[in-house]
């Protein structure tokens, strides 16, 4: 049995209910990271695979240990290649060193601007240049998600269809060459799905709130961790609000039990399956509708989501043909729902020939229509966690049980991280002395984070009594 260890912060397969997850951010932050996580691990799982999680945790110290029990290192991600993640990278990239099993890094993309400029140099270049060095020392071609990121690699010295391939986004290929959208008949009576981006401009966001309004059996489907602590707890309220983004447990969607956050993939697509329309600014709210066979428009608002809308081929309109004139019925009229099918034999091809490329085994090596696909058959067995609704139309009771359970599950997480810790630690204590100077340096800073977040959540809950 081949044991792959995978960035995620939990398995298609874990069951865990809301508290739990804003306990320990199984998310990533972003319920978005679920969907292309979900597609690599039903394409990579067969029947000598074991995934593991790493929990998002990301240390050079742990190299040894992840030599000695994973045959393989998996890093699926999005738009890594950015500012805020250039601390990530290089840590990365000093674990990634010290490895001697193969990395596969699977659908990483640039950040960057509608229009890039991708003659600009990045104060983050060299930092991009020396993790895909590492990343290619130990495995055939990166994947990245589209042709910006392609470019951008080819700018900084990569070669196209070598070193680097762009092979779109994963979660697009998570029920493999079968994509069809259905035709669905688009009234005010249809049940509708929105997402939406407080980072979109005003306009966008005017256009989807009145759209929104337009369907009386309309969901909100959030995605910001920060949501799901809204939705669950009933706030904190969401930072710098704006008039056209629910920002508050007393907008409408709140308050007439219209949104639904999702704590699992397949939840989740099994919902917007049932959709007749999904639309908004989200990337992955509007993928997941169309993997569910859902018509969706998606709406991009930078660099990272129009490349790979592009690549895909997803039904779209840019930000800028947005007028206060814009109606939604006018613009299904106009949509090509069926787009995405006519390109995505070939892209899930180019997917295959990638890991093909970097012998990693999958369901599709026999057949593109495999009669058994193990994680489908594992999830049959399992009662997956449902779409959580907002805390409104809770009793007194029910949301004083909410908040005791996120506070005992909060200090028992933070109790369970620091054993975990000092399990490593006592680990690294076999080594030199060097390193064992580097092992106080964290206990006590382990010691400090523990009391730091049982403070923290103590204070979430005195507040809510």
């Amino acid at each position: 049995m081949k044991r792959y260890l995978i960035r995620s912060g939990m398995l298609p397969t874990d069951v865990f209910d809301a508290a739990y997850i804003l306990a320990n951010n199984s998310i990533g932050g972003n319920v978005g990271n679920l969907i292309y996580a979900y597609s690599v691990y039903r394409t990579l799982t067969t029947e000598d695979v074991e995934f593991i999680p790493d929990y998002y945790r990301v240390n050079q110290s742990d190299a040894s240990y992840i030599n000695d029990n994973y045959d393989a290192y998996i890093i699926p991600l999005a738009d890594a290649f950015r500012p805020e993640f250039e601390k990530v990278l290089k840590t990365y990239t000093a674990l990634i060193n010290k490895l001697t099993i193969p990395v596969y890094v699977i659908g990483v993309g640039l950040r960057a601007d509608f229009e890039p400029d991708l003659t600009k140099t990045n104060d983050f270049d060299d930092t991009v240049k020396k993790f895909v060095k590492a990343v290619l020392n130990k495995s055939s071609m990166i994947g990245v998600r589209g042709e910006i990121t392609s470019k951008y690699l080819s700018n900084l010295g990569f070669r196209e269809g070598i070193d680097h391939l762009a092979i779109g986004c994963p979660s697009m290929y998570a029920f493999g060459e079968n994509l069809k959208i259905r035709d669905t008949k688009i009234t005010k009576d249809s049940i509708v799905t929105v997402n939406s981006s407080k980072l979109s401009p005003d306009n966008v966001l005017d256009f989807i709130t009145r759209s929104q309004n337009e369907f009386e059996n309309h969901y909100f489907i959030p995605q910001w961790l920060k949501e799901l602590r809204l939705t669950y707890l009933g706030g904190p309220n969401l930072g710098n609000p704006k008039p056209n983004y629910p920002s508050f447990s007393t907008d409408p969607v709140y308050q007439n039990d219209r949104v639904r956050y999702f704590l699992n993939a397949q939840s989740w697509i099994d919902f917007i399956g049932k959709a007749d329309l999904s639309f908004g600014a989200r990337l992955h709210g509007n993928i997941t509708a169309t993997i569910a066979g859902t018509p969706s428009i998606i709406i991009p608002k930078d660099g990272r989501m129009r490349e790979l809308t592009e690549f895909h081929s997803l039904n779209n309109i840019w930000a800028k043909d947005i007028t206060p004139q814009t109606n939604i019925f006018d613009l299904v009229e106009k949509s090509d729902f069926h787009s995405c099918e006519r390109v995505h034999a070939n892209n899930f091809q180019r997917y295959l020939n990638f890991l093909n490329k970097n012998n990693l085994d999958h369901i599709y090596k026999e057949s593109t229509n495999p009669t058994v696909i193990p994680l489908d058959e594992q999830l049959k067995t399992l009662d997956m966690a449902q779409p959580l609704r907002s805390f409104v139309d809770l009793s007194a009771t029910e949301i004083r049980q909410r908040y005791d359970r996120f506070y005992n599950l909060s200090m028992e997480t933070s109790d369970e991280k620091l054993r975990k810790e000092r399990r490593i630690v006592k680990e690294l204590q076999k080594t030199t002395e060097a390193q064992k100077i580097k092992i106080n340096y964290l206990e006590r800073t382990l010691n400090r984070k523990a009391v730091k977040m049982a403070l923290k959540t103590a204070n979430i809950f005195a507040k809510s009594k």
